[in-house]
């Protein structure tokens, strides 16, 4: 027992020595690099100083922008109330997995999207510039807070490269419209149920707007029917002719309306010609959506390039869920007592 003492207490004096040993060479190391540091800070380029600043802050804005918030701003009155023009919003890209590079690939992710939320996919009928331009524009956008856009068509507007819309029909649901109304019959279902039924019973918030007076449709259907006989080089009848001229004067046509009357004339005049009864047979069929994929329409019927025209969207296509107002459009033209729309998007 004495022995072991005695071979601690010779230990001891070692072992502080070379603690104290690595400490000062530890702090000396620190301080010269610091120094150096320093030096180098003072010999710097002011311009170079700048540029390297730029770079990461714009890396950082990129990977924010690539994985985990996108700006985006309102270009229209499709999402009319929910979203006004010039809001600007973020999107949450990490929900359903972001992408891995602009246009490439995607992280999987637990959450899939789902009916009645706001979402935010590619344009289909967008056509790219490249993946370099894209990621320029992104940076640029996320950079100046969203107020610069260099991606615009050749008469300066911002060209629709992304839509947001809310997914409406699931797997499954099929979807026909008249007269601007739409009916849906979800899967399962045996009936068709009018729409705004159906957002009463699943207890929904959203408003859809109409810009469309039921009154003009007569003059609508003869502007169909008009092109109709246009198509075939024949002449119009006066009372076709007169009806589909009142039409000139309807500011939000639904063109839904308008094709069907337009088809349904062709169908009858070539009745052997079975290409008038397939594109008719999207109108009186309905839409239907597979289970792979979600339904996307503005909440502004009337006013909207959304699934009736390009149809269902691949939910490995949706590229975030809007989620917050971080600046209303219109929160300088609102009356003083109007509270600001700040605030999360249902």
């Amino acid at each position: 027992m004495l022995f072991s003492i005695q071979m601690t207490e010779k230990l001891k004096p070692d072992f502080f020595d070379r603690l104290q040993t690595m400490t000062e060479k530890y702090l000396t190391y620190r301080k010269r690099s610091k120094r150096i540091k320093k030096e180098k800070q003072k010999g710097k380029n002011i311009l170079l100083d700048w540029i390297e600043a730029f770079l990461w802050a714009a890396g950082m804005v990129l990977l924010i922008n690539q994985y985990l918030l996108q700006a985006y701003v309102i270009p229209s009155g499709s999402m009319i109330d929910t979203l006004l023009i010039g809001d600007r919003i973020f999107v949450n890209k990490i929900i359903y997995g972001p992408e891995v590079l602009p246009g490439v690939g995607k992280l999987p992710s637990p959450v899939v999207p789902q009916r009645n939320e706001v979402i935010i996919f590619e344009n289909p009928e967008y056509d790219s510039r490249g993946p370099a331009f894209d990621i320029a524009q992104r940076i640029i956008f996320m950079l100046t807070l969203s107020l610069v856009d260099i991606n615009r068509d050749e008469l300066g507007r911002p060209r629709a490269q992304f839509l947001i819309k809310r997914a409406v029909g699931a797997g499954g649901d099929r979807f026909i419209q008249e007269r601007g109304n739409m009916r849906l019959r979800p899967a399962g279902e045996s009936r068709w149920i009018d729409e705004n039924e159906f957002i009463t019973l699943r207890g929904m918030t959203h408003n859809i707007r109409r810009q469309m007076d039921q009154s003009d449709y007569p003059a609508l259907i003869a502007a169909g029917r008009a092109a109709g006989f246009r198509g075939v080089g024949l002449p119009l009848p006066s009372s076709v002719q007169n009806a589909a001229f009142r039409a000139r004067d309807i500011e939000y046509p639904d063109f839904i309306a308008h094709d069907k009357a337009r088809l349904e004339f062709l169908r009858g005049a070539f009745p052997h010609d079975s290409n008038y009864s397939r594109r008719l047979a999207r109108y009186t069929q309905g839409i239907f959506v597979p289970e792979t994929r979600l339904l996307p329409i503005g909440d502004n019927r009337d006013n909207s390039l959304d699934g009736r025209h390009f149809g269902a969207v691949r939910k490995n296509k949706i590229l975030g869920r809007a989620s917050i107002v971080w600046w209303p459009g219109d929160l300088f033209s609102r009356g003083s007592g109007a509270f600001p729309r700040f605030g999360f998007i249902k």
